[in-house]
Parts: C-alpha cells; sequence; structure tokens
C-alpha cells in the first residue's frame, strides 16, 4: 500500500520485515523545512526516515526506517518529528515500536532544530518504556546521541560486518584506532558492551525480529503472546540433567517443540537470558552456566559457575522487562558463590543487588528450579524463596546451602584428621546442604526428578497464573 516511487533499502527492510503487503506509510510526503546553507536546494524526501505501520504475524507494529541516501540518513527536524508521531500513535493503540536505524548522525545544518526535535525523540522512547515493546536493529552507523536511542530500547540487534554503533567513535578514543580495538563493530557491542542481543546478516536480523515480536505482548496490559501448544505437558526431559552445565540446552529441552529465544546471547555467557513458551504461555527464563556447547556438542567455554557483575546485571535487566511486561520468570539456578576478580568486585556488590531487588521487586508469577548448587548469597540473589520466589523445586542431587560440605567441615574442624573431616563433610552435606534439608524448613517445596521438570513447571505456572501482589505504595525504588 506504500506508494514510494523507489525502492530504497529503507523500504525493502520494512517489506522484509512485514506481512506481505500489510505496511502503510505515514508522513511520505514530509520534507526538511529549513533553508540555511542553501538547504532548499536539496531534495529531501521524507526528510530521510520511511514512517508508518503494518502486521507481524497478524500483530500490529509501528516501524520507522532510516534512509541513508538522503542526506546519509542525517536527522533533521521534520525526521525526528516524524519518530516521534510513530510513537504517539504507538502509545495509542497499544503496539510495539520498530527502529531500523542507518543514518549518518545529527544533521549540522538543522543545529537547535534537529537537537531539539531529536531529543522529543528520547522522551517519547522513555514514556513508552514499560508500556510498549521498543527494538531496534542497526544496519549502518549509530554513532554519537543515536546511541542512546538502541539504549532506550528493550532489545537491539546489528548487522554484522557493516552496522557501528558507538558514542565516540574509535579513533576518537584517545591512544586507540578502530584497527586496534574497533569498539563500534558488531562484536565489541554484543560481546563486550552487551549493549546488542543478536549480530547477523539483514535477513537473519529481521526474522529474528518477527520472531520475537510474535512471543512478547503488544503492551504492558494486553497480551497477544500466547500461541497453540503442539507438545505433551507432561513430557520427559530425558537426560536435563546433563545441561545442569549448559542451562541453554536445559532451557530448550523444557520449552514448547524446544523454542528458546536467547537475548543477550555473545554478553555474559555465565548467565542465560531468554524466552521459552510453557502450555503456549511466553515465559522469561533466567539461568547461571558454567558450559558452553555448540550444536556438534563440543565444550567451547567454561566459567566457574559463580554470579559475575556482568552476569547479574544481565539478569536483572532482563527480569525488569519481563516484569513490567506480565510475563512470568523461570530461573534455573546453579551457582557457586561470588565471583573472585579484581575486576568484578569494582561492581560487583551493585550488580548483585540490582539483581536481588530485580527479582525482589518483580510481582508477576515467578518459579526456581535449583538444578546444581545453590551456594550463599549468590543463591539467595537468584531467585530465592526468601527474597519471593512462588515455588522452588531442586533436583535431588542439588546442594543447596552456605558452602560446598568439604570446605564447610575443613573450616569447622581445622585441627582434625583427614577422616574426621571426611566423616563431617558428609554429616554437613545430609544435615545442611542437601535438598532435604531445606524442604524439611520450606525453602523448597518440592523435590523433583530432572526428567519431569517441564511437567511441574507448567504445573506451577498455570496455577500461578491469577496471582496477585501489591508491593508498599511508592513513586519508584532507587535500587
Amino acid at each position: 500500500m506504500s506508494n514510494m516511487a523507489t525502492e530504497s533499502a529503507a523500504s525493502s527492510r520494512i517489506a522484509a520485515l512485514l506481512d506481505a503487503g500489510s505496511f502503510v506509510e505515514i508522513g511520505g510526503a514530509v520534507t526538511a523545512r529549513t533553508t540555511d546553507f542553501n538547504m532548499q536546494e536539496k531534495e529531501t524526501p521524507g526528510d530521510g526516515v520511511v514512517t508508518g505501520y503494518g502486521v507481524i504475524d497478524g500483530n500490529l507494529v509501528y516501524v520507522y526506517s532510516q534512509d541513508a541516501s538522503v542526506l546519509n540518513g542525517a536527522i533533521g527536524e521534520m525526521h525526528a518529528k516524524k519518530i516521534s508521531a510513530i510513537y504517539d500513535m504507538a502509545m495509542k493503540m497499544g503496539a510495539p515500536v520498530i527502529g531500523l536505524v542507518d543514518c549518518a548522525g545529527l544533521r549540522l545544518q538543522e543545529a537547535t532544530d534537529a537537537l531539539e526535535a531529536f531529543g522529543t525523540v528520547y522522551r517519547k522512547q522513555t514514556l513508552a518504556s514499560g508500556v510498549i515493546p521498543q527494538i531496534t536493529a542497526i544496519f549502518g552507523t549509530c554513532g554519537g546521541g543515536l546511541a542512546l536511542v538502541p539504549a532506550l530500547t528493550d532489545f537491539t540487534f546489528m548487522e554484522a560486518k557493516k552496522a557501528k554503533l558507538f558514542v565516540n567513535s574509535p579513533n576518537a578514543i584517545p591512544g586507540n584506532t578502530a584497527e586496534k580495538c574497533d569498539t563500534a563493530s558488531a562484536a565489541f557491542q554484543s560481546e563486550e558492551a552487551g549493549l546488542v542481543d543478536d549480530i547477523g546478516e539483514e535477513e537473519e536480523i529481521l526474522g529474528k525480529i518477527r520472531a520475537l515480536v510474535c512471543m512478547l505482548p503488544c503492551n504492558n496490559e494486553e497480551d497477544a503472546s500466547y500461541d497453540e501448544c503442539l507438545d505433551d505437558l507432561n513430557r520427559a526431559c530425558e537426560g536435563i540433567e546433563n545441561a545442569a552445565e549448559d542451562t541453554a540446552i536445559a532451557l530448550a529441552n523444557i520449552s514448547d517443540s524446544n523454542i528458546f529465544f536467547e537475548t543477550k546471547k555473545n554478553y555474559a555467557k555465565d548467565m542465560v537470558t531468554g524466552f521459552i513458551r510453557l502450555n503456549g504461555m511466553t515465559v522469561g527464563a533466567v539461568a547461571n552456566r558454567s558450559k558452553v556447547y555448540d550444536e556438534e556438542a563440543n565444550l567451547v567455554e567454561e566459567f566457574d559457575g559463580s554470579l559475575s557483575a556482568k552476569g547479574a546485571k544481565k539478569a536483572a535487566e532482563f527480569v525488569e522487562f519481563c516484569d513490567a511486561f506480565n510475563i512470568p520468570v523461570l530461573t534455573l539456578t546453579n551457582v557457586a558463590g561470588f565471583k573472585a576478580s579484581k575486576c568484578s568486585e569494582k561492581t560487583l556488590a551493585k550488580a548483585a543487588a540490582k539483581l536481588t531487588y530485580a527479582f525482589a521487586n518483580a510481582t508477576v508469577p515467578k518459579v526456581n528450579v535449583i538444578v546444581g548448587k545453590a551456594f550463599g548469597s549468590a543463591y539467595v540473589a537468584m531467585n530465592s524463596k526468601s527474597i519471593g520466589a512462588d515455588m522452588v523445586y531442586a533436583w535431588p542431587e542439588a546442594e543447596i546451602g552456605m558452602m560446598d560440605a568439604d570446605l564447610a567441615a575443613k573450616i569447622m574442624y581445622a585441627d582434625a584428621d583427614a577422616a574426621t573431616i571426611r566423616e563431617k563433610a558428609a554429616e554437613y552435606k545430609e544435615l545442611q546442604s542437601s535438598p532435604m534439608a531445606a524442604a524439611r524448613r520450606g525453602y523448597v517445596d518440592t523435590i523433583i526428578q530432572p526428567a519431569d521438570t517441564r511437567k511441574y513447571v507448567i504445573g506451577a505456572f498455570e496455577m500461578l497464573f491469577t496471582k496477585r501482589e501489591d508491593r508498599p505504595s511508592k513513586k519508584h525504588g532507587t535500587v
């Protein structure tokens, strides 16, 4: 239905993203109005951005796509106003906004007008946060103040080769060059900065956005994220105990038809976050991970089983998103303590506090399955009963307590011989760190066989479906 005369990259991306023939363009006739520096002599069709609405698998979405063929996609006053207008419509209709970014930055010829209009985009994004899902995909340059746009949205994707995301370009950083460390690259932004959920070729990214939109609610009040479940609700998860260390595999095993949409895939891989489906319902999943296996079952990365600052930050942000959009949360806990390193120590206390706060503050249904170790305050922060988990399950081989039983025995009986320490360690394990010890005190609700995990978590979320829980009246927390 769009009447664009020539098919630009901006338009073809929209066509590939949306259901065939569903796009309706808004503001196609808008052009720049400034005359400074002879700007009136330059053609600015659509002022460098294509905006409108359409559907993804029948779900209404609003889209803006920057056109690099118009002044390199630079943002002028009318360009930014068109994006703001799309946000206004999306908020009224309660539908997601998807931004396809390919931009040379702010338009120098429009200076304060462009800055003023661009500031309005920030404000619209802020007001929309937690009300409608916001997704950004970067196909070209996204630099300077524009880098705040993906950071203000919920999910970000980057084209692997040509896309650049930066506040300061690599060459503008003292002592650095792009050859030395390309801080604007998709690899850096997804692995080190943690701003990007996934990278890939253009077609792959658009496919991922389509899949993600179909898993998310359309807004924070109405939920269209359910899908028919064609999988057996009581399906046994045979061999899932072998995935206690690579919980991305375990989550896929639990989910309907093995669907798992992983978020922040390449960042802080010691923590897994993403969406699964349980009896057709979207559930947010958070899990500790100590080993990473590829599709050929080769071990590619290994971690020490501790909670890191980056992992805690990644999980906290994900839980806050789920809570804002009424998405239930499942955790698979396997954590041996806090990460001990000089680098992590700088931010670990605050990051762990944010994770604790995110779980404790969330009022959505929360289920925890302890699949391995659950030691110390790191376990408490991982959606434990004490900070508000509604249901806690544990596998029979789980260890729950202050620390490893052997270490506890060595500390308590420092002067004893080896045989005594072995005996006391066995005693400590039985009395203080077995799942039965935790269950006797009510910290674990049920000890389950690993193969029954899918059946139990589906049952728990069905039971918790009507959960209502209030928090003390306040404007917002400050953690």
